[in-house]
């Protein structure tokens, strides 16, 4: 059996994490904590202390952070593009403390008319993240485009968290990367 830890925002807490679990079936251990990963420094403080019991023993783990630090609350982006980099790369050193195979997702779309966000802004930092981590041996997973084919259908009253179709896709996606991962 393969343990699996699932780590990130709600994207993952009350998006694709459970359906994941259940999707990849028993042959998968799949861990995850019950906390929102927020913004990559709460990740960061995760991995450093929290978490790491649940780390201890990972076969792969695949993350997800940005749509908060990505949000801008009035005064710019919450955390600066150059920052949010920073700690997913420092996020990454400690997670190959566990395993080698690590994935990690990019930031979904939201709703256009969802406040502090922007779709371009999202791409910048998607892309910042994936050049970083892809030098390091990460694998994407690019949720980002596949919620964006479809955002109203795949986007929430909430304008921010997937919509049960959203979840279904990106926790099938989620369970073929890891499956093929192996």
């Amino acid at each position: 059996m393969k343990k699996i830890v699932l780590l990130g925002d709600s994207i993952r807490l009350a998006g694709y994490g459970k359906r994941t679990a259940e999707l990849l079936g028993p042959d998968f251990d799949v861990q995850q904590p019950e906390d929102n990963g927020r913004f990559a420094k709460y990740t960061l403080r995760g991995v450093l202390w929290e978490w790491k019991p649940m780390l201890e023993g990972a076969d792969l783990v695949h993350w997800n952070n940005g749509l908060w630090d990505i949000c801008d609350l009035g005064d710019g982006p919450f955390s600066a593009i150059d920052e949010y980099v920073d700690c997913l790369l420092r996020i990454e050193s400690v997670l190959r403390g566990y395993t080698d195979k690590i994935i990690f997702a990019t930031s979904t779309p939201v709703s256009p008319k969802m406040w502090g966000h922007d779709i371009n802004r999202t791409i910048e930092y998607n892309k910042a993240a994936c050049d970083a981590l892809t030098k390091r041996g990460v694998v994407i997973n690019d949720l980002f485009s596949t919620v964006a084919r479809d955002i109203p259908g795949n986007i929430c009253d909430d304008l921010i968290h997937l919509s049960p179709k959203g979840i279904e896709l990106c926790a099938a996606q989620v369970a073929d990367i890891i499956r093929g991962s192996f």
